[in-house]
């Protein structure tokens, strides 16, 4: 009897071992160890409080990029999002989770009079994936990582656009108020001689009202430049992440200077930098991969599991395994058909991508060529010729042989000349950096490091 006794506690023991090693091998074998995409690192070490408060006196536009990037409420939402995504790459190729069960069976006539079941099982199982299946869900997961990450480049070169298009309007501004208070001067010495010459009966009371009205649209202009200004400096301080009236000096201008690259190294350029081509050409191989997992979809399923428990008296194990068979063939044809017809749509908005590219990069540099020639055209011709009327006019004027009107009038000229000559330099500024952002990089000097194809050989 006790050697009886002894031959089944040395069973119970062996069984409950292989139980625990069959759990633990299930377990063991829903562990993955793949290689996710790379997780957003630290952010840069912040340059201090220094060069955000050196922002009220100077800035440049490597500073205002620098705390944009920190900063910036879309730059950092788009950091997230790419966190996320690349934290969901572990969900998305880890195996399921395995399913624990317990089961008492007690008998219907002595219910509640015990609390020891006259049978019991527990059990352990776990959905086993097919071979490959976890793979596809990691290629996927990972072009999932890349367009996030795609869209985290594109908000900062969103973001860095803006920053440089305000940079410009404020540069305009700054020029234009400079413009405006010369004219101003310029204007009031010109009233002043008017109404000498008025006295004297050598000019008319139309050309001295003349003169005095072309003052208080001095004084509007010069008010519509300075609230243009304040309302610039919000807009760039909500780049920034800053209150709207947070000070900004001035900004240093860009130097201007013309493309370096054609048309058609452009169009290159383009095709391998611009975020929403490459954010089109990662979709297409997001599209690819889910194709790829569906086919998965159509296949069996499998799932294994263990059990253990006490029927008739007597101590059981027990091996489970479990097929799911995809018998719909429809079901199962419109998944491929909806997963491939996809993929056809994710490849035509990336060839609309890259033709909606070119189109801009040829709109663009129309422009900005235009902008160039209306700046040469008013900095080399018209606006040294206006110059030299007003002079030729002013000495008119003191000599007694010109009339006010016509000395107002040259004036009127130069000062409109002067402004245009400032607009089409901003301009030309806001275009080009639109044309870099289409590139991915500056287009007014090669640099071999680039390795465009306008890279120096």
């Amino acid at each position: 009897m006790r050697r009886d006794t002894r031959a089944h506690t040395t069973t119970t023991g062996r069984t409950r071992a292989v139980v625990a090693g069959l759990g633990f091998a299930l377990l063991a074998c829903s562990s993955t160890a793949q290689a996710g995409p790379p997780s957003p690192g630290p952010l840069p070490t912040p340059a201090g409080a220094a060069t955000e408060a050196s922002l009220g006196e100077k800035a440049t536009l490597s500073d205002l990029v620098n705390i944009a990037y920190r900063s910036n409420p879309m730059i950092r939402a788009a950091r997230a999002e790419w966190q996320g995504t690349v934290e969901k790459f572990r969900v998305d190729t880890a195996w399921a989770d395995p399913e624990l069960m317990a089961e008492g069976m007690y008998a219907a006539d002595t219910l509640g009079d015990t609390a020891k079941p006259m049978d019991w099982t527990v059990g352990l199982s776990q959905p086993i994936p097919l071979w490959g299946r976890q793979g596809s869900a990691g290629r996927l997961s990972t072009a999932e990582a890349k367009i996030a990450k795609l869209k985290l480049d594109a908000a900062i070169r969103d973001v860095v656009l803006q920053i440089r298009q305000s940079a410009a309007e404020l540069g305009y501004l700054a020029a234009a108020v400079e413009i405006v208070r010369g004219q101003q001067s310029l204007l009031g010495k010109l009233t002043a001689a008017g109404a000498a010459a008025y006295t004297a009966d050598r000019a008319s009371l139309y050309d001295v009202t003349k003169a005095r009205a072309q003052s208080g649209q001095l004084d509007y202009d010069a008010l519509l430049l300075e609230e243009s200004a304040r309302t610039e400096k919000a807009r760039l301080n909500a780049l920034l992440d800053r209150t709207p009236d947070a000070p900004i000096g001035q900004i240093a201008a860009e130097t201007a200077h013309p493309l370096a690259y054609d048309i058609p190294e452009i169009d290159a350029l383009a095709e391998a930098n611009a975020e929403d081509v490459r954010i089109a050409r990662a979709a297409v191989e997001r599209s690819e991969a889910m194709l790829d997992l569906t086919g998965y979809e159509t296949l069996p399923g499998f799932k294994l599991g263990v059990t253990y428990g006490r029927k008739s008296d007597v101590n059981q194990l027990g091996i489970q395994a479990t097929v799911m068979l995809p018998l719909r063939p429809g079901k199962n044809a419109g998944r491929i058909g909806a997963a491939r017809a996809d993929s056809d749509r994710m490849r035509a908005m990336y060839g609309a991508a890259v033709n909606d590219a070119r189109t801009a990069i040829r709109e663009l540099a129309f422009r900005l060529r235009n902008a160039e020639r209306l700046a040469m055209l008013y900095r080399d011709d018209l606006v040294p010729q206006a110059g030299r009327a007003v002079e030729m006019a002013q000495t008119r004027l003191a000599q007694g042989l010109g009339g006010l009107g016509d000395a107002a009038e040259a004036q009127s000229a130069w000062y409109q000349f002067r402004l245009a000559l400032a607009r089409a330099e901003a301009d030309r500024a806001v275009l080009l950096a639109r044309l870099e952002a289409l590139a991915g990089q500056s287009l007014t000097a090669r640099d071999a490091r680039a390795g465009g194809p306008g890279a120096a050989k």
